[in-house]
This record gives structure tokens, C-alpha cells and sequence, in this order.
């Protein structure tokens, strides 16, 4: 009689699991060797127990993805010692094999937390089969938890770059000579030029593609939580950590981990980064295990990394690693040719999403929006429009302190500023939106589409209050 996995295949076996490592328990000489020979040459690292209490030895030093476990064991069984392991934190897929069994062990295996159970004798197709299931799971779950982190921040979902200035044109031929390595970038430039996006384009154009992109905001997060968040913790790590957890290392195997602000990070972390980087190996934090990572780094910062080297808040070793390719992108001012196409894009992109229909932008109504300065860069264009499309006009005079249009005329046709001078409307219009919130600095730099730090810097040139 011939056995297969309770759950079926679903197409055929990839065979190859670079990123995984396995443990075989199994206290038949003959069997463990079968599946150390079947999968050696297709994971990572396959180790073998012959009983539980030497797995759990193997478990205390090394990262284990999946364990083929045979339930009859001397000492403790596999049931037993499966129940203890998730108990424990283990969040590993676990396959469960066995020469005796009926529905009420299988049932069993499953409420434990079991992954697969299969009955021996199994021939190789079935094993492999199996072992795929159990790697399609965890990577639904490595992606399902990578699209939770992406959707509670706010990121724009194109993948491509909108323009056809000599500026974004350089940018693209860049991008597609540096997507093709696997060197680390260093992507530099103002807040809301567009760092993420571009990230997400080298990401798209590169041979990890199919792998996950995985984005962290190292600003957002206490020193604490972003250590906890970036290389995992196992459990009783901390107050709270009541299971193990992967970090976003981990879930970014494969593909590409984004560190957006990373001039933020505290330097003791910045070690952390470094050793990681240098060493393709993570340790969770409360661990003694050490992960490999195969993960490749886009770094970003609005802040010149330079600077925080030589005032001593940036590491000069780790500024180097990241700089392996720097890329700095340009502001919307020196692009200003691409403001339509900008326009276009982000009308198209966010009508549908708001239920709104799209805006008629007038000529005269561009040449206000082609002569602005854009302190907020495409962010600030991109709020604008929004604005806009929820107000069902484009409200051009939001953008400067301008004349009173004369009488009969329609407030989407105001009449020109009152300055062509680039500087004073940028100051104007700030002045204006900090007037607007009661100078409420931190929703003046939201309406803006630029960080409060930003905003600050330039109350503090223009002695704004």
C-alpha cells in the first residue's frame, strides 16, 4: 500500500529550499540517512537526532525551519515533544512520520501542531511534496505578515518612476545598472523626493523581484521595539515576550529589506546592523542561535550621513558598508518639467481609491503649479492633489498668498502671485499654511507634506514663528 501526505500536492515539487534548514529525528539509522541524502543537496543545512532530547540539544544552538520528526521515539515521543516545542515558542513547520497510526493519532499530530503527517514506507516524490507544502506555508506567512507591516504605513503601490526630465531619465538608467547587483544602496535626498518608491523600483528591477520587499521606518520606533522588530526575539527575551517572534530580517529572506531614516537608528544598534551585514548572520534578540540571511540592504536618509559621521552620531565603518552605491535624488524644484506627468499620475492614482472623479487642470492653473517651489517635493504635490480631489477643485491659492481675483471671476481662476520670486512664495506659502492651524507646527508639516524637522529648519532661516 502506498502513503501520501494528508494534504495533497499542489503541482510539483520545487525540490530546492536555499533559504531552509532542517532537522531529521528519527531513531532508524536507515531513514535518517534517506532524508539527510534527499535534502542536503536541496536546503541549507539539514542536521539529524535520533531522539528528541538530542534534538532539543540541536534546537538550543541552531535556527531550524522545518523538523521531520518520527513519533515513535525512545524517551519522549514526537507528539510529546511537538506539544512541548510549540509550548516553548517553536514557530517552525513540523512534518510527523510514522510506521503506526490511525485517524485518532493523526488528529492528534494536527491539534499539536503539526504541519504534515505522513505514514512510512514514503518514497521520495511524497517526502519532497511535503517538505514543498510546508515551505509554501511559511511563505504565505512570511508575506502575509510583510503585507500587514506594509499596509500600517503609508506607501505608494507604484513600482515605476513618473517623468521624462533629463533628471528622472539619469535616475532610471541608474537604477537599472544598479538592480541588476546585490550591492547595498544608499539612496540620499530631501523628505518627499520619492526614497521609497525608488527603493521599491530596484526591488522590482532586480533578480529578487519574487522575493518579498520589506519596508521599516527606523524614526518610527523606540530604540527598544526596531531591535525587537528587525531580528526577532525568542520567548521570555523581555517583559511580555510570551512566544518567540521572527524579525523583519528574516521575513525580508530572499528579497529586499528597506531602512528608511536610517540615520535615526541609536549607535549601539548601528553595531547591531553592522555585524549583521558584514556576517549574512542575524542573532534574535534573547537568543544564542545565530540566523543566515540572505537579504539585500536599501538604506535611506533626508539627513547627509557625512555630517552625522563627523558629529559623532553615525558609525564611519557602517556609513561605508551602506555607501557601497549612493544615489542621491533630486528635488521636485529642479525637475519642475515633470510636474504634469506628476499630476497625471497621481490624479489617476488616487481618484478611483477617494470615489472621485477627475480634475480639469487649467493652463493657468499649471503655470501656479509649475512656478511653486515644492519645499515638500512630490509629497507636497501629491497631499495637493488629494486635497483637491476630496474639495472637487484644485485650489491653487492654497499655495500662495495671492491677490483677491476680481469680481465675477471663479476662485479656480485667481489671478497671478504677486512675486515670481521662487524663495518669497515658498516663504508665503508657509507663513499661510502655519497661519491656517494657529502655527500648529506638526499639522502645518502634514498639510505640507514635509517632517516637522524640515519645517522647523525653515521657520528657523526665515524666523517664522
Amino acid at each position: 500500500m502506498t502513503h501520501a501526505s494528508i494534504f495533497p500536492a499542489h503541482g510539483k515539487a520545487t525540490e530546492s529550499w536555499p533559504f531552509w534548514s532542517v532537522l531529521v529525528v528519527d531513531d532508524e539509522p536507515g531513514m535518517r540517512n534517506f532524508l539527510v541524502k534527499t535534502l542536503t543537496p536541496r536546503c541549507q543545512s539539514v542536521m539529524e537526532a535520533s531522539s528528541a532530547e538530542d534534538g532539543a540539544t540541536l534546537l538550543r544552538n541552531h535556527h531550524v525551519d522545518l523538523i521531520i520528526l518520527d513519533i515513535a521515539l525512545p524517551g519522549l515521543n514526537g507528539v510529546a515533544w511537538l506539544k512541548e516545542l510549540r509550548d516553548q515558542g517553536f514557530s517552525g513547520q513540523v512534518i510527523l512520520i510514522t510506521a503506526f497510526a490511525d485517524l485518532d493519532t493523526a488528529i492528534e499530530a494536527l491539534r499539536a501542531g503539526a504541519s504534515d503527517f505522513i505514514l512510512k514506507p514514503f518514497r521520495m516524490p511524497q517526502i519532497l511534496n511535503a517538505v514543498q507544502h510546508c515551505h509554501e506555508s511559511a511563505r504565505l506567512a512570511r508575506e502575509n505578515f510583510v503585507l500587514r507591516h506594509t499596509l500600517s504605513s503609508s506607501q505608494c503601490a507604484s513600482n515605476g518612476l513618473v517623468g521624462h526630465s533629463p533628471a528622472i531619465t539619469q535616475l532610471a538608467q541608474t537604477l537599472r545598472r544598479v538592480a541588476a547587483v546585490n550591492s547595498t544602496v544608499l539612496l540620499q535626498g530631501e523628505s518627499g523626493t520619492g526614497k521609497e518608491l525608488v527603493a521599491r523600483a530596484l526591488h522590482a528591477q532586480s533578480p529578487r523581484a519574487q522575493g518579498p520587499f520589506v519596508p521599516v521606518n527606523c524614526a518610527s520606533m523606540s530604540p527598544e521595539l526596531i531591535e525587537r522588530e528587525l531580528f526577532g526575539h525568542a520567548k521570555g527575551a523581555f517583559t511580555g515576550a510570551t512566544k518567540a517572534r521572527d524579525g523583519l530580517f528574516y521575513y525580508a529572506q530572499g528579497g529586499t529589506l528597506f531602512l528608511d531614516e536610517v540615520a535615526e537608528l541609536p549607535l549601539a544598534l548601528q553595531a547591531t546592523l553592522l555585524r549583521a551585514l558584514e556576517d549574512l548572520k542575524i542573532r534574535p534578540l534573547g537568543s544564542e542561535q545565530l540566523l543566515p540571511v540572505d537579504v539585500r540592504i536599501i538604506a535611506a536618509t533626508n539627513r547627509s550621513l557625512q555630517e552625522e559621521v563627523a558629529a559623532g552620531r553615525f558609525r564611519k565603518d557602517l556609513y561605508y558598508r551602506l555607501q557601497v552605491v549612493e544615489i542621491t535624488l533630486p528635488p521636485l524644484r529642479e525637475h519642475k518639467e515633470d510636474i504634469p506627468d506628476l499630476v497625471q499620475h497621481f490624479m489617476t492614482q488616487l481618484a478611483p481609491a477617494l470615489g472621485a472623479s477627475p480634475l480639469e487642470i487649467t493652463p493657468a492653473e499649471m503655470a501656479y503649479l509649475l512656478q511653486y517651489d515644492w519645499p515638500g517635493n512630490a509629497r507636497e504635490l501629491r497631499n495637493l492633489i488629494e486635497r483637491s480631489l476630496i474639495l472637487g477643485s484644485l485650489n491653487v491659492s492654497a499655495l500662495y498668498s495671492m491677490d483677491k481675483p476680481e469680481a465675477g471671476t471663479a476662485g479656480r481662476h485667481a489671478t497671478a502671485p504677486a512675486t515670481t520670486d521662487l524663495h518669497t512664495l515658498e516663504k508665503q506659502h508657509i507663513r499661510t499654511i502655519l497661519d491656517s492651524v494657529q502655527g500648529d507646527k506638526t499639522q502645518a508639516a502634514q498639510l505640507l507634506g514635509i517632517s516637522r524637522r524640515t519645517l522647523e529648519r525653515r521657520c528657523a532661516e526665515w524666523a517664522l514663528s
